[in-house]
């Protein structure tokens, strides 16, 4: 046997030593002070937020943009029943260039000239220069 073999034999049958004044610490917790290191924190979010796509905002052309104004006029005259309606819009991406389209259906309360929104019953707002569609249910 060579000497590195002998080193613990002094001490390797002596009782496990426990703590009278602290408490044992968890079998769970314990393990998790052997858990990867993670040296590069908040890399693999930021990997999959660079591949997150988006979408461009398209821009309507003007018989598009003559559609969606009448649709909306004649959203304003019913606003007393309030109509429910099916609105497409562009949502501009908090972090990044681009957005993606959304589309929402709700009980119109109002359209607000002044804010340039679509106000919804329930306290919803779209934006009237992000809308591309517009479509009153029956």
């Amino acid at each position: 046997m060579r000497d590195d073999e002998h080193r613990y034999d002094d001490i390797i049958d002596l009782p496990h030593h426990v703590s009278r004044k602290y408490p044992q610490m968890p079998l769970l917790d314990r393990a998790a002070q052997f858990a990867p290191f993670a040296a590069l924190t908040g890399h693999e979010a930021a990997i999959k937020e660079t591949a997150r796509l988006t979408e461009e905002e398209i821009e309507l052309d003007e018989n598009s943009k003559e559609l969606l104004d009448l649709r909306l006029q004649q959203l304003q005259e019913h606003l007393s029943e309030h109509p429910s309606v099916t609105v497409t819009y562009f949502k501009p991406d908090e972090k990044k260039s681009g957005g993606a389209y959304e589309t929402v259906t709700g009980k119109v309360k109002k359209v607000d000239g002044y804010a340039g929104e679509l106000v919804f019953t329930d306290g919803r707002r779209v934006e009237l220069k992000s809308m591309i569609e517009l479509e009153e249910l029956h």
